[in-house]
């Protein structure tokens, strides 16, 4: 099962919350992103909230192009 330290990916208003919270949330609530990057997000590709950039396929390209070149 994998896992991650919230308190290092999260602003820290979202480090407590849920799971469900969490994907529910505006893409600002990722460490490191702006409110600004996040309308830019929405502009650009549609994306809101954590599960919508999860889900963006140019994300999940780039994941399967990183995993390529990790498993040579």
């Amino acid at each position: 099962m994998a896992s991650i330290d919230l308190n290092k990916v999260l602003d820290n208003a979202w480090a407590d919350k849920s799971l469900p919270e969490i994907l529910a949330a505006p893409v600002a609530a990722l460490k490191g992103v702006s409110d600004r990057d996040g309308e830019l997000l929405q502009e650009a590709f549609g994306v809101k909230t954590v599960a919508d950039l999860a889900e963006l396929k140019y994300v999940r390209w780039a994941q399967a192009l990183a995993a390529l070149d990790a498993a040579k």
